[in-house]
């Protein structure tokens, strides 16, 4: 009996670590420790648009260079910035809504009717410098062209390639096909969390 309780014990042990060191990975990913890291894929903008372009490693090392007038602008959706998480500091402000029309891909999306005057409410168009992310910087093509024809200076606008959660893995072979595990924000290791603070979301939402 003694020795079964022992074994039984030991197990736990076992058990509790691996358990916290999967449940941990929140903590370390929020962080952006070295560990999160993996090797990245040249980053390829995936259209033209009226701003610059930059890679998420980029974008950090810019706000962390002038945190007062430039900030991070995730035009996803509602759900992808609270469920799938997002950047440290970000401002949610969705450049398309989903919608209630269901079909064979999922529910639509309608464009934001407001949004050059949601950017207007928050940013500065003479001062502030605006990084555009997306889930995969496909979104962030037109949002970045939407917010220079919003009176936001081409030179302050940017398109973070790889969004935050970056490409999917084409590689048939690989056990991670078709799983977005190629470059971004996330897999960069850079900051990001579920937190969600009422000074960083959408603002309509909370008059």
């Amino acid at each position: 009996m003694k020795e079964n309780f022992l074994i039984n014990t030991a197990f736990g042990l076992v058990l509790t670590l691996l358990i916290f060191s999967v449940v941990g990975c929140q903590d370390i990913k929020e962080m952006g420790a070295e560990g999160e890291k993996v090797k990245l894929a040249p980053y390829v903008p995936k259209g033209t648009h009226k701003g610059g372009n930059v890679t998420p490693s980029q974008a950090y090392e810019m706000v962390q260079g002038d945190p007062e007038h430039t900030f991070i602008v995730d035009v996803r959706t509602r759900y992808e910035y609270q469920d799938i998480g997002h950047p440290v500091g970000a401002y949610l402000i969705p450049w398309k809504f989903y919608t209630t029309n269901a079909g064979g891909k999922g529910y639509s999306k309608a464009s934001n009717p407001n949004f050059c005057s949601d950017l207007k409410a928050r940013f500065n168009p003479e001062t502030d410098i605006l990084l555009m992310l997306c889930r995969s910087a496909a979104r962030t093509i037109a949002s970045s062209t939407a917010a220079v024809d919003c009176g936001f200076k081409s030179d302050k606008v940017y398109n973070v390639m790889g969004g935050f959660e970056g490409d999917k893995v084409k590689d048939k072979n690989s056990p991670h096909f078709g799983q977005r595990m190629v470059n971004g924000w996330r897999l960069e290791g850079l900051p990001w969390t579920y937190k969600m603070d009422t000074n960083l979301l959408y603002q309509p939402d909370l008059k």
